[in-house]
C-alpha cells in the first residue's frame, strides 16, 4: 500500500512548474516508479492563463475538482467548458488549448503510459517518452 500526502509533495522535486508569467503547477502524486501502470498528478491552471498541449505519446484523463476554464480541441475548433465535476479524456492524443477561467482550476490528471517525472514539454506541447518507457 502506498500513501501519498500532498503536503509532502509541495516544494519537493515532484512539485513542477511550467514556464511563463502565470505558470501551471503539476504536483506528481504517482509516477512510473510506483508501478501502477499510470501516473497521477494534481495540476493547477491559473485563472486567465492559456497553454497549448499535445500529448502525442500519452493518453490523459483529467477531472476538475475546483475552479473553471475551457479546453479547445485544435482539430475541430470545439470549445468545452470545464468546472468542478467535469472530466475530459484526451483519447485521441488530442492537441488542445487549456484556458484558465475566472478562478484557478484544480485538476486531477492521469497519464498512460505513466510519466517518470523527468519529462519537460517540447515546443509542440508534448512530453517525449523517456528512454526506459
Amino acid at each position: 500500500m502506498k500513501i501519498v500526502d500532498l503536503q509532502n509533495i509541495i516544494g519537493s522535486e515532484a512539485d513542477v512548474f511550467g514556464p511563463g508569467e502565470k505558470p501551471w503547477n503539476s504536483r506528481r502524486l504517482l509516477l512510473k516508479k510506483d508501478g501502477m501502470g499510470f501516473s497521477m498528478h494534481e495540476t493547477i491552471i491559473p485563472a486567465n492563463s492559456e497553454f497549448t498541449f499535445w500529448y502525442k505519446n500519452h493518453l490523459e484523463a483529467v477531472y476538475c475538482v475546483s475552479g473553471n476554464g475551457s479546453i479547445e480541441d485544435l482539430a475541430t475548433g470545439e470549445v468545452h467548458q470545464i468546472r468542478d465535476g467535469v472530466l475530459y479524456a484526451l483519447d485521441k492524443h488530442d492537441k488542445h488549448i487549456l484556458r484558465g477561467g475566472t478562478e484557478d482550476m484544480r485538476l486531477i490528471c492521469t497519464f498512460n503510459p505513466p510519466v517518470s517525472g523527468r519529462e519537460t514539454h517540447d515546443e509542440d506541447g508534448s512530453y517525449n517518452l523517456p528512454d526506459d518507457a
